[in-house]
């Protein structure tokens, strides 16, 4: 491989902007890694578009080693975004960091982001490496990693309890492999503000050529610090910031983006910096994560929340009334939050329709535009008013990439206090021919999914089943989430699915699921499991 000329800007720390903060987002690499939040690649592909509009400086796209899924994730990213730096993650290894390369290369400003563990608990207990050997490990992987590409960012992995003489050293060496942005995890989230803190000064005063690269924060949110630690770390001197959408990630999640970019604009008589973000589209775009995850932002979430402008006090009502910023240091408008919701009705066109799509972040093409109208027109027919929450699950539906193997066709179900839980399902097989068939259970659900797993065959255990109201009101809709277990439970399959009859959503939920299990049992890559689903709903 030919190396990457060194034509962009952004490769050079020096022509930054001492006062701007580099927004490095990581929602569809170490967001993803959340259990339940994989995404396919349409998904991907919305999320991406949505924090290039949010005007992210860093999209890190994923891990190209890791699957055959997540390299087309990456390239497919970085043959489209624009404007923004595409990353792929890499370990210190040749084959990674060349996957990696092969993934962004096509990028208009592509990155290459290689890590390495320095802690001692990592050195002598995963890696069983010396200090020595990490030092060349290390030096090694930035000096190929930048014979392909101008801007390389190396991660001395759980730099917050490596020993600060040690990191020092890696540091100052990786930057004098090539290394244009050195990042600081705290991997596990251990770190508190005022030693977090302490870390990146001292990094800034001891190396001796730091200033040839940009300090970056990379804070999970174990103790519920990520926020505060990353906001010590710009204190401190850090430029770049590491973080995610709703502050999804490993376990208790990473630093929030939103909390992180209002905190600085809000506060920006303290912190003296700025960023390139885009407020005003914080809340779409978190919305949009939201409905493909299937993780829910919990009401009182700073920024986020349903909660974050709502005031039911009357003291706080009465403050309001008189004087906004009694109560409010922000304007819900700066977040992208509505003062008063879109409703959408069975009377509204096309063009209302799209228009509302796009300020939420999607972008369909006329064919998918007229599928989502025909099903907003339904569904506006069952209850008055369509919701934002509503459009986001109809238009999540068209965003599978997963065929339907299985179509339902018809439901019927019936339960009661004295009568024997029954469903009756007509279903479409792959091959065009209609079974009808039906199943007794503990109740209505799980009569539905033996009734299924009759029709289709597909065996698996149900691990995960979650219902919640998308919208306010009786009539809104149910979406309902699930999990199916295959392969002895090492292989999980998710189904989402929303109607106003929750019934009919659990019943789709399922079927989207075994249609996903459908897929890759054509393509010899999971075996049946001996049980069966129960649902006692």
């Amino acid at each position: 491989m030919s190396a990457q000329p060194e034509t962009t800007s952004d490769a050079e720390p020096a022509a930054t902007d001492p006062n701007r903060v580099r927004i490095f987002d990581t929602t569809l690499r170490d967001g993803e890694q959340s259990p339940g939040a994989s995404m396919n690649l349409a998904e991907k592909l919305e999320v991406a578009r949505a924090l290039a509009g949010l005007g992210v400086d860093v999209i890190e796209a994923g891990f190209p080693i890791a699957s055959p899924g997540d390299f087309e994730a990456v390239r497919a990213v970085a043959g489209e975004i624009t404007g923004s730096i595409v990353c792929g993650l890499a370990r210190c290894n040749d084959k990674d960091i060349a996957r990696a390369w092969e993934a962004v290369k096509f990028a208009q400003r592509p990155r290459i982001h290689v890590f390495l563990a320095t802690s001692a608990i990592h050195r002598e207990h995963k890696l069983r490496m010396t200090p020595a050997q990490i030092v060349e490990r290390a030096v090694a992987g930035v000096k190929l990693a930048r014979s392909l590409c101008a801007d390389v960012e190396f991660s001395p992995e759980d730099a917050a309890r490596t020993e600060i003489d040690f990191l020092c050293e890696v540091v100052e060496a990786a930057i004098e492999a090539g290394a244009t942005t050195v990042n600081i995890p705290d991997t596990v989230g251990y770190a508190t503000p005022s030693q977090y803190g302490k870390v990146i000064r001292t990094l800034s005063e001891r190396v001796p050529n730091i200033g040839r690269a940009v300090i970056s924060t990379h804070c999970h949110d174990d103790l519920g610090m990520a926020v505060a630690n990353t906001l010590a770390g710009v204190e401190a001197g850090a430029r770049q910031v590491e973080c995610t959408l709703n502050g999804i990630g490993e376990r208790a999640g990473n630093a929030a983006l939103e909390e992180i970019v209002m905190a600085l604009k809000t506060r920006q008589d303290y912190y003296g910096v700025t960023t390139g973000i885009r407020t005003e589209r914080l809340y779409p775009a978190s919305r949009m994560v939201s409905t493909i995850t299937g993780l829910v932002v919990q009401r009182n979430k700073a920024i986020v929340g349903r909660n974050a402008f709502a005031h039911e006090s009357g003291i706080h009502q009465d403050g309001m009334l008189k004087e906004r910023s009694t109560y409010e240091i922000m304007r819900p408008e700066d977040v992208g939050v509505p003062k008063t919701d879109l409703v959408l009705g069975k009377h509204s066109g096309r063009h209302a329709l799209r228009d509302r799509v796009n300020e939420m972040g999607y972008r369909l093409t006329d064919e998918q535009l007229e599928i989502l109208f025909n099903d907003f027109k339904a569904l506006a027919d069952k209850k008055k008013e369509v919701y934002d929450e509503d459009l986001a699950v109809l238009v999540e539906k068209h965003l599978e990439d997963v065929p339907a193997h299985w179509q339902l066709l018809a439901l019927h179900t019936t339960a009661g206090t004295s009568l024997l839980p029954t469903a009756t399902v007509s279903i479409r097989r792959p091959d065009g021919e209609v079974v009808q068939d039906a199943a007794i259970g503990d109740g209505p659900v799980d009569a539905i999914f033996k009734a299924v797993e009759r029709v289709t065959g597909v065996r698996a255990n149900l691990h995960e089943f979650v219902v919640r109201g998308v919208t306010q009101g009786k009539d809104a809709q149910g979406e309902v989430t699930l999990e199916l277990e295959v392969e002895s439970g090492d292989r999980s399959f998710r189904g989402r699915a929303a109607s106003t009859d929750i019934i009919e959503a659990s019943a789709l939920a399922y079927l989207n699921a075994v249609n996903a299990i459908q897929t890759v049992r054509d393509r010899g890559q999971v075996r049946e499991v001996v049980g069966r689903p129960g649902a006692g709903a």
